[in-house]
């Protein structure tokens, strides 16, 4: 009775890992799906070809709304966020893959990504059935109603800090290629090795560059009191081309971004989890 126990568990057990990584590598490829249209639509307002789309997941969201099937590709990516949102959330109640995983910090950042890409995922089924706002009219609101609450400068700030400076770990973790560890690449060839490193660092120094960039300017609404100082990642990739490198730091950061999308689409398949 006691060995059949163990073998219902062991089963039991072996089904939970299954599903963790089916729905890890799923929310994987569809996190890649939004970076790469993100940064398509970059490069396209760069070179001034953008029209009225944003470079945003809603922009993103419209671009996939005019292709084939564009309803049932919007739906795969929301239920694909949904699985990203199920992964982080395992992660946060058992643990993450790896000796240390089951530390509290990594927990804590589980849970928090936890809640991220379920905003995500909300906010993608909510456009799928008609509704939803661009990311710069969300960030300017939310900055809105936080400010007028007691000591809202200072959580402003605080916030708009701590997207800045989680925007400067994830370059500097990309630049060191701390992804490394969590990836199982035993059995790929030294030029399928250099290629993933490749994708990780370029693409986590352009996604890194735009997490800073959102949380400066968001420092800067709250110093200003002005939540228009706010701006959602479509205002923040345009914000590069006032820079003394024009529209071609835009390009470098959007052809990252859509690097980073092609890496999480490598992680999706060598990711351990």
């Amino acid at each position: 009775m006691r060995f059949g126990a163990a073998s219902k568990g062991a089963r039991a057990a072996s089904r939970g890992g299954r599903l963790r990584e089916v729905t890890a590598r799923c929310g994987l490829v569809a996190r890649g799906v939004l970076f790469v249209l993100i940064g398509v639509l970059a490069v396209r307002i760069a070179f001034g070809v953008g029209g009225s789309r944003e470079a945003d997941r809603r922009g993103a969201l419209q671009e996939l709304a005019a292709k084939p099937f564009g309803v049932v590709l919007i739906w795969a990516v929301g239920i694909g966020l949904v699985c990203m949102m199920l992964w982080r959330l395992s992660e946060a109640v058992f643990g993450a893959a790896g000796p240390e995983g089951g530390k509290p910090v990594k927990r804590l950042a589980a849970a928090g990504r936890c809640v991220f890409y379920g905003v995500a995922a909300f906010s993608v089924l909510t456009f799928s059935t008609g509704g939803g706002r661009s990311g710069d009219e969300q960030s300017r609101d939310v900055t809105a109603k936080a400010l007028d609450l007691p000591a809202g400068q200072w959580l402003v700030g605080a916030v708009g800090l701590g997207i800045g400076i989680a925007g400067l770990v994830i370059a500097v973790q990309a630049a060191r290629c701390s992804f490394r560890e969590d990836l199982a690449m035993g059995g790929a060839s030294a030029g399928w090795r250099r290629a993933v490193d490749f994708l990780g660092v370029t693409g986590g120094v352009a996604r890194g560059a735009v997490f800073a960039a959102a949380g400066g300017f968001l420092v800067y609404a709250a110093l200003r009191y002005d939540p228009a100082r706010a701006k959602g990642i479509d205002d923040t990739l345009r914000s590069f081309t006032h820079t003394p490198a024009g529209p071609w730091l835009l390009v470098a950061v959007a052809v990252g971004l859509v690097l980073f999308g092609v890496f999480c689409w490598a992680m999706a398949r060598w990711r351990e989890v």
